[in-house]
C-alpha cells in the first residue's frame, strides 16, 4: 500500500510540473504554422490579384531575374520571413503563457473569422438577390441609372465594387456580434427553400437567382461550420478503443491525428487549390466566374472561395486542437470532456 501511495504521489508530482513546465516547441510549432498560413494567403494575393512573381525568384527556384521582378519576389519572400519572426516572437514574449490559454486565443480569434464570413454570405446573398431580380424584372435602370444598371450587369464590377465592400463590412459588424449565425443561416436556406416552391406552385414563377442563393448559403452553412464543429467535437468519430481511453491517451490520438491527417489535409487543398492561377479555387475568384445560367446571382466564384475559408478556418482551429490536445497530454488543469459532443 505505501509503495502504491508513493508511487501515486509521484505521478502527481510528475504531473503538476509536467503542467507548469512551458511547452515550448508546441507553440512554436503551432505559432509558425499560423504565421506561414497568413502569409501563403497574402501571396496569393499579391501573385495572382496584384501580378506579383511569387516567393520563387528570391530563392531561385523561378522568374525572370528582372530587378522589379526580384524587388517584389524579395518582398514576398520577407512576408513569410515575417510570419515566421512574429511566430517565435508571440512565443517568447509570452512565455509564461499555458497552452491552453493559448488555445483559446486562436479558437476565438477563429469564431471571428467564421463570423465574419457568415455575415459576408448573407449581406452578399441579400443584395446580389435584390440586383438580380431588379435586373431581370427590368427595373434596374429606373432604380440606378442607365449607366451604373450597365456596370452591375458585369461580374468584374458587381464583384470588386458591390461584393468586396459588403464584405469589409462584414468583418466590422463581426466585431460587436458575438453568434456565428449557424442556426439563422440554416433557418434562411429553409425559408429560401420554401420561398422557391410556393413562387413555383402558386405563383409559377421561378429564377435561376433563386435556386443560386440557396446553393450559396447551403455551402457556405457546411464549409463554414466544419471548424466550429470541430471546436464542438461534433464531427461523427468512429471508434472501437478511444471511449475508453483516459484523457492523456486521447491528448496523444487527437495529437497524432491533427497532425498527420488534420493540417496535411487542409494543406492539400490551399496548395492545390491555390498553388496556380489556373488552379480550382484562385481561376474562378480571378475572373469573378459566375453561372451560365441566364440572370442569376453573380457569386460562383464566392463559393470556389468557400473552398479556401474552409481549409484555413479548419487549419486554424486544428492548430487550437493541438494545443489543446498536447495540454491532456501533459495532464495541464482545464480540460474539457471530449466525449461530451461525439456521435458515435
Amino acid at each position: 500500500m505505501t509503495a502504491v501511495a508513493t508511487s501515486g504521489a509521484e505521478h502527481q508530482a510528475h504531473s503538476v510540473h509536467a503542467a507548469h513546465r512551458p511547452a515550448t516547441l508546441t507553440r512554436l510549432f503551432g505559432w509558425i504554422m499560423l504565421g506561414v498560413t497568413f502569409a501563403f494567403v497574402v501571396n496569393v494575393y499579391l501573385s495572382y490579384w496584384r501580378g506579383w512573381p511569387g516567393a520563387g525568384p528570391a530563392i531561385g527556384l523561378s522568374g525572370n531575374g528582372g530587378a522589379p521582378d526580384a524587388l517584389l519576389s524579395g518582398i514576398q519572400a520577407a512576408v513569410y520571413m515575417a510570419a515566421v519572426g512574429l511566430g517565435i516572437l508571440a512565443v517568447v514574449m509570452r512565455g509564461d503563457v499555458g497552452l491552453r490559454a493559448d488555445s483559446k486565443v486562436i479558437s476565438d480569434f477563429n469564431a471571428y473569422l467564421i463570423r465574419a464570413c457568415f455575415w459576408a454570405v448573407l449581406l452578399v446573398g441579400v443584395v446580389d438577390g435584390v440586383i438580380s431580380f431588379l435586373r431581370i424584372e427590368g427595373l434596374l435602370e429606373g432604380v440606378v441609372g442607365k449607366d451604373l444598371a450597365g456596370a452591375l450587369g458585369r461580374s468584374n464590377f458587381r464583384g470588386p465594387y458591390v461584393h468586396m465592400p459588403l464584405v469589409g463590412i462584414s468583418f466590422v459588424i463581426a466585431l460587436f456580434t458575438r453568434t456565428l449565425g449557424f442556426t439563422w443561416l440554416a433557418l434562411l436556406v429553409v425559408a429560401a427553400e420554401l420561398l422557391i416552391v410556393i413562387a413555383r406552385f402558386v405563383f409559377s414563377y421561378e429564377q435561376a437567382l433563386m435556386s443560386d442563393l440557396v446553393r450559396f448559403w447551403y455551402a457556405a452553412l457546411f464549409l463554414f461550420a466544419s471548424a466550429y464543429t470541430l471546436i464542438e467535437e461534433g464531427h461523427v468519430r468512429v471508434d472501437v478503443a478511444y471511449a475508453g481511453l483516459s484523457a492523456r491517451m486521447k491528448g496523444w490520438f487527437n495529437a497524432t491525428g491533427t497532425l498527420l491527417f488534420g493540417l496535411p489535409f487542409c494543406w492539400t487543398i490551399l496548395l492545390l487549390g491555390a498553388g496556380s492561377k489556373q488552379s480550382v479555387i484562385v481561376s474562378p475568384m480571378v475572373t469573378y466566374e459566375v453561372t451560365q445560367a441566364g440572370f442569376g446571382l453573380y457569386i460562383k466564384y464566392f463559393m470556389a472561395g468557400f473552398l479556401g475559408v474552409f481549409a484555413v478556418t479548419m487549419l486554424i482551429q486544428f492548430v487550437s486542437y493541438l494545443f489543446d490536445a498536447v495540454a491532456d497530454v501533459r495532464e495541464e488543469p482545464g480540460g474539457r470532456n471530449h466525449d461530451s459532443h461525439n456521435v458515435q
